[in-house]
This record gives C-alpha cells, structure tokens and sequence, in this order.
C-alpha cells in the first residue's frame, strides 16, 4: 500500500536527516517506526504524508505517486502529529465538520462516524465547546476522531500515545487493529517498545537517518525482546 523508495532529507548538508530510506507497509500492518531522539522519524512520517518536501526517493501509496498526484495520494490517508495544531478559535464539531468537507465525506457517513468515534473516546459533551478549552488529552482525542471520520486507508501517528489516558490509548488500539483486520494500514513512531512489541506486526528501527533493521517484529526481535534488540543495535 504504501512504498518508499530511497528517500533522503538534508536540514544541514552535507549531514542526513533521513539518508536513502526504503520501506514497504502493506495492507493490514501495523508497522512501527522506532529509534532515538533525531534519528529521523518524524522526518520520514511528514515527508510521507505530503508535508515536508524531500530532496531524493519515491513515495507511492495505493499506486498513486506523491509528487505527481498529491491531492489524490492524500486523500485516503490520514496524518496525527505528535502535537496537533488544530483551529481553537472553533468548537469540536465545527473542527470535525471542516475536517470531513475537506476529504467530501458525505452527511450521512460524517455524522455516523463523528457520533461513533465522539463515544469511542468519550468526548461527545465536549463537541459544542472551543477548542482552545480543551486539556491536551482532549485535543489528541479530536485530532484522531477527525482523522478516523473520513475512513482513511492509512494513518500515519506521530507518538499517537502522548497524552492520551489509559483507557483512550486502549480505545485507539483497539481501533487500529480493527481498521488493519479490514484491510487498512497503520504506520507509526513510538517511544514506548512495549506497545510495539505488544501491537505491531512489522517493526522498522531508524538511526541517524538510516534504516538499520525492519521486517516481521518476530524476525527483528529474535528471542530477545524488542528493548534488547533496539538498544544493542543503536549502542
């Protein structure tokens, strides 16, 4: 579904922050994207949602090419930052409905899936207030409902698991693995190996801009765990 080939980014030439990376996310992983602090993931999940130009590489997602099409490639994928930068001057709903009207969701499948993920994370009495009234917790929470109303075939999260309570990161992974059971993909960055080892069925480690190990998360880890190995391999 989703395929990057040889994709470098420099801030600061003559230095990599994602030097010649090449994966491949098929329908129905859910692929972690792990590695230190600057080893370039957020570089890589911007560069692949349309957000950050890139100097070298392909990105194609569904067959469609990013640089050559990237109204059509963005519009079944959806993108979580790590910190959304969401429009707090508007309520959650009038966020929600702009956010739908931009990927054309028609009336009847928005307000279902608004209504839906709204209980999903418990913030159905919150959708009349401003955003700028909402904790940080609140603002993750509509930044994945508009994400997930749309039904989008691939979501890319940044650290989807920041400030989100235990029962909200529950409910996301529980909506990740069904959206994957039916065919969509997830690609994510994470700190927490844990959560990677406990969802991901694929796992790609990245240091200092360079893919150093990716496959099936059986095959990576061996018969060590996944903190084990990330940390012998970046030492």
């Amino acid at each position: 579904m989703l395929v990057i080939q040889n994709l470098s980014k420099s801030y600061s030439p003559p230095k990599k922050a994602v030097d010649s990376l090449s994966l491949k996310i098929n329908d129905g992983d859910i692929y972690g994207f792990i590695g230190h602090n600057g080893a370039g993931k957020t570089t890589t999940l911007k560069a692949v949602t349309g957000i950050l130009p890139f100097d070298e590489g392909e990105i194609e997602f569904d067959g469609v090419n990013l640089a050559r099409d990237p109204i059509k490639y963005k519009s079944s994928m959806a993108y979580i930052p790590d910190n959304p930068d969401l429009y707090e001057f508007m309520t959650g709903i009038k966020f929600l409905n702009f956010i739908t009207d931009i990927y054309d969701v028609e009336q009847e499948k928005r307000d279902a899936n608004i209504q839906k993920y709204a209980k999903a994370f418990e913030m159905e009495s919150n959708l009349g207030s401003p955003i700028s009234s909402y904790s940080h917790g609140m603002k993750q929470k509509i930044a994945i409902i508009a994400a997930l109303a749309h039904e989008p075939k691939l979501m890319v999260l940044d650290e989807p698991f920041v400030g989100l309570d235990p029962k909200a990161s529950h409910t996301l992974k529980n909506i990740m693995k069904d959206m994957c059971q039916k065919g969509g993909s997830i690609f994510f960055s994470t700190h927490v190996l844990e959560v990677a080892e406990k969802l991901c069925n694929k796992i790609a480690i990245i240091q200092n801009g360079s893919l150093i190990r990716s496959g099936l998360i059986e095959e990576v880890r061996g018969d060590s765990s996944l903190e084990d190995i990330f940390l012998g391999l970046v030492e």
